[in-house]
């Protein structure tokens, strides 16, 4: 899938891109179709909501699920990335399946994703993407991302790491901060949008774009995938956190055929008879930032 003159263009300005209905139903019901057996793995990789039995996000499925394996090869996914990072080769930093449940699903703060990268990876710049991909209807009601436009302008903004309001740590941006920038985008008119669409829409968006998501007090599921991805240059250079969490395999990634969520197209699955300690192990010393 190759993106338009317009498309880059869109992207530069606002900091993401939104592709409704991307994936087409028979595809989503590939990948939806195998979150129940995940979401019900008691592994360390579920890492469930605060008081709850709820999944809040479910890591590297891609790992030891087929259908997660087959998208993380998806072309109409990688190929967008590869296009805005020049064509450089792309390893998956990160890989997540969020279930925002119906009644219970909670909030993530106002954040940069890049900020978790550089203070906790080591990530040397920005040059990471995300894409989202929703598997449930995604409507104003069952806690939709929100972003801000044009704020990965701004580059890495100062947050404060957040260890309490949730189950999952994050750094955070200050409300004072995410009012003035909401301000500069547009204030109420245009200062905070949210994509909403279909089950098989995308969304790409840069790692410095400031968003968030309120909890979901509707009676319907908002679960969605996210695939982190870095360019092969760019890895990161620390391991303190866990290897399901921030992988440590920067082998580049390979496209499978555009209907590979609808053919068994044969994928490696290192962690299908469970995931090995390795994965749980941090590092006892910290390398230099310069370290390759």
């Amino acid at each position: 899938m190759k993106l338009s003159q317009d498309q880059l263009d869109a992207f530069d300005r606002d900091g993401y891109l939104f592709f409704p209905g991307l994936f087409e139903p028979d595809e989503v019901t590939t990948l939806t179709d195998a979150v129940p057996s995940l979401y019900a793995r008691r592994e360390a990789f579920n890492v469930r909501e605060k008081g709850s039995d709820a999944v809040r996000t479910n890591f590297a499925a891609h790992l030891y699920s087929e259908p997660f394996a087959r998208l993380a090869r998806h072309p109409r996914m990688v190929q967008p990335v590869q296009q805005l990072f020049d064509d450089e080769p792309l390893y998956m930093h990160q890989f997540k399946v969020n279930g925002k449940m119906a009644f219970e699903g909670d909030v993530w703060q106002w954040h940069q994703d890049y900020g978790t990268w550089k203070n906790d990876d080591w990530m040397p710049t920005e040059r990471a993407m995300n894409v989202a991909i929703f598997l449930d209807d995604v409507n104003e009601f069952n806690g939709p991302l929100m972003f801000i436009p044009g704020s990965h302008k701004k580059g890495v903004i100062d947050a404060k790491h957040d260890l309490t309001t949730t189950s999952y740590p994050l750094w955070t941006v200050d409300n004072e901060l995410i009012a003035a920038l909401v301000e500069r985008a547009g204030g109420k008119q245009d200062g905070i949008v949210s994509p909403k669409g279909p089950a098989g829409s995308m969304i790409l968006f840069h790692s410095c774009l400031v968003h968030a998501s309120t909890s979901n007090l509707s009676p319907w599921n908002r679960v969605s995938v996210y695939l982190s991805l870095c360019a092969v240059s760019n890895h990161i250079r620390r391991f303190k956190r866990p290897g399901y969490i921030a992988h440590r395999d920067f082998t580049p990634i390979a496209c499978l055929p555009d209907d590979c969520l609808l053919k068994n197209h044969p994928v490696e699955l290192p962690w299908k008879e469970g995931m090995p300690a390795s994965a749980l192990v941090t590092a006892s010393t910290e390398p230099t930032r310069q370290a390759a």
